[in-house]
Parts: structure tokens; C-alpha cells; sequence
């Protein structure tokens, strides 16, 4: 799959898949977060932990995302 093909499932998912689309909204808030994290000059204890905590279910998210992906791209293939 080329990125352009990748780039329509995902708009294509986005308009019809709620989970997807609810889970694509949570990864975007973590990454708004986590940006805010970065452009601080120092981050404190729980700022830290709160980064790799907020990586971690980024990438949970993600992994998520990309299952319902491969089902959709499973499913339109049969």
C-alpha cells in the first residue's frame, strides 16, 4: 500500500468508523500534551513520568488504530 492509498483508508475510517475515529482524537490530544511537555526547558518528576506515560498509551493507541486498519483492509479484501 503506497501512502496515498494508506492516507484515503484513514480518512475513509475516520468518517466511517467511530472507534477509530474516537481513538484518533485521544492520540491527538496525547500528542498535543506531549508537545507541551517538550517545549518545556525542564520538566519536573511527574512531568517526566507523566511523558513516558502519555508515550506509552500514544503508541497503545496507534497499535489499536492500525488493528482496525488491517480488519477493515482483511474485510474489504473478501
Amino acid at each position: 500500500m503506497n501512502a496515498a492509498d494508506a492516507q484515503d483508508e484513514k480518512s475513509l475510517l475516520l468518517q466511517r468508523h467511530d472507534q477509530y475515529r474516537q481513538l484518533a482524537e485521544q492520540h491527538s490530544q496525547l500528542d498535543h500534551r506531549l508537545h507541551e511537555l517538550t517545549d518545556k526547558h525542564y520538566l519536573s518528576t511527574s512531568e517526566q513520568v507523566e511523558e513516558v506515560t502519555l508515550k506509552k498509551r500514544k503508541l497503545a493507541l496507534k497499535d489499536r488504530m492500525e488493528e482496525i486498519a488491517r480488519e477493515y483492509r482483511h474485510t474489504r479484501a473478501s
